[in-house]
């Protein structure tokens, strides 16, 4: 019963979030503390259901698997991840331990547990803003989760040692799973498409990597992430994290109204929780500095740190385990720093865009390896996203000998045989500041999402762009606000499919 109330009372809260501009997370969390606070007096619980707490888990467990599939392994060791991570980490550690031991008296060894319980960022909330903008493969995306990996090892470490486990004997078996990627492979041929691939994927998430690392003292968070993490470049990786996208938005829901559930806050614990959020601005400035002492731009240090300014989840797995008289003031504090960042991690572009030149000036004179400009040649169409159907619009004109370039942020899809396609990010200013646009006639706009529609057409209109900008839209009230932009002609992409069937059903009928 609580948990069909509490996913009714979500769905509400939710809606109710998207009408102020805010995220349905807000509203979820929001729904969370209300199920808290009035759950006795209608005869439920106040707190979370085992319930409730398992599918929460699960949706974590998916969450995980699907970064793994979209992540590459080599961002993991670039300076600006391990930097980045190991820096914060020890600064914001040491400054909060100084602090809680002489505001809150706490002996040293808890005031270093829970420094460090407040030093890492959220997982869940920093994949989900850049999942749901399609950033995770782009420069600042790949960052800040290569951050957040080297975090969570390092919690996963600390907790271990905390609570005195240790992994089994067992944990070795591990390294031997390379070797089976071209069994993985195999099941991902065999399963093919719907729902096989739907449940092969749950299965090596929450069976094969949650459950089996489980079971040798290993994380099953970890093993989730890893299990994607073997199976990222087969081809139709992207397919099973599509496959999976509705199912675990469904689980996370468990996951935020799980948090608001965790308990109401005593005056004390508001007091902390209000003053933490005090400080968390100054969680992203510090991600901003250090990104840009390891030579990134202004802007990706800013997506990237602000995309990591929140308190994570995994403070409230350590508190659970070794301070749980700490464990509602920290999900008071988590709570309270989503419902801070996850606004903000939505016009993050046009705040950039608000503080650019301020933000310009920390920039170091020499640029990262990945951010060098690029050179478009002597191309006449651009085409902006390299997915399916900007795929389809380069080989349509390559096939009328057009001399044309294709744009991608993912750096997977850059270097391709049969195509000239670079790595960029088109919603970056500084990149249409200095490109070389003086031969393009027409741009196509086929990135996947409106908002990256819109900021790139503002961005290419403001370059003093004046050719042709077509883009795709999925819904017909996408139209207006592009065209406000600078767009001059719109297509319905599901249409132009309709039409390309049509055209080639034509073909075969005048043989």
């Amino acid at each position: 019963m609580l948990e069909v109330i509490a996913l009714s009372i979500a769905f509400i809260a939710g809606i109710l979030a998207r009408q102020f501009n805010l995220p349905p997370l807000v509203g979820f969390l929001v729904a969370g503390f209300a199920l808290n606070a009035v759950g006795p007096s209608i005869g439920l619980p106040s707190d979370a259901s085992p319930v409730l707490e398992h599918i929460a888990h699960l949706g974590v467990l998916l969450l995980l698997f699907t970064i793994g599939l979209k992540l590459n392994i080599r961002s993991l060791v670039q300076p600006a991840v391990l930097g980045g991570a190991f820096i914060h980490l020890a600064i914001t550690s040491g400054v909060f331990t100084a602090g809680f031991m002489f505001f809150l008296e706490l002996p040293l060894e808890k005031a270093l547990l829970l420094a460090i319980a407040l030093s890492f960022s959220s997982t869940v909330l920093a994949a989900k803003v850049l999942e749901s903008k399609r950033e995770l493969r782009a420069f600042h995306g790949r960052i800040a989760i290569g951050i957040l990996i080297i975090q969570d090892l390092v919690a996963l470490a600390v907790l271990s040692i905390a609570s005195g486990q240790s992994p089994s004997i067992w944990a070795l078996w591990v390294f031997a799973l390379p070797l089976l990627r071209p069994v993985f492979y195999w099941l991902m041929d065999v399963a093919q498409h719907d729902e096989l691939l739907v449940l092969m994927g749950v299965v090596l998430a929450i069976a094969v990597g949650g459950k089996g690392f489980e079971s040798v003292g290993l994380s099953s968070e970890v093993g989730a992430l890893v299990m994607g993490l073997m199976l990222a470049k087969h081809p139709r990786a992207q397919e099973l994290s599509n496959a999976l996208w509705g199912l675990k938005e469904m689980l996370l829901i468990s996951f935020f109204l799980q948090i608001g559930m965790s308990g109401l806050p005593s005056g004390e614990a508001l007091i902390f929780a209000v003053v933490m959020a005090f400080i968390l601005p100054l969680k992203g400035i510090l991600f901003f500095a250090l990104l840009t002492a390891f030579r990134v731009r202004a802007r990706n240090a800013f997506l990237g740190g602000l995309s990591l300014t929140a308190y994570s989840e995994f403070g409230l797995i350590v508190s659970a385990v070794v301070l749980t008289e700490w464990l509602v003031p920290l999900a008071i504090t988590v709570a309270l720093s989503f419902v801070i960042a996850a606004p903000l991690n939505r016009v993050a572009h046009p705040l950039f865009d608000r503080w650019e030149n301020r933000l310009s000036r920390f920039e170091i004179d020499t640029q990262h390896p990945d951010e060098q400009p690029i050179d478009l040649g002597n191309a006449q169409v651009l085409v902006l996203g390299m997915g399916r159907t900007g795929s389809a619009a380069y080989d349509f004109f390559a096939e009328r000998q057009l001399p044309i370039v294709g744009i991608d942020s993912d750096p997977n899809k850059v270097g391709h045989a049969q195509r000239h396609v670079v790595y960029a990010d088109v919603e970056d200013s500084g990149f249409w500041d200095k490109l070389n646009i003086d031969n393009l006639k027409a741009i196509a706009l086929t990135t996947p999402n409106m908002e990256s529609r819109l900021l790139a057409a503002t961005q290419i209109r403001k370059a003093g762009f004046a050719g042709k900008i077509i883009a795709g839209i999925d819904f017909t009230d996408e139209e207006a606000p592009l065209k406000q932009a600078g767009v001059d002609q719109t297509y319905m992409v599901k249409s132009g499919a309709g039409i390309g069937i049509a055209e080639k059903t034509w073909e075969c009928m005048s043989r």
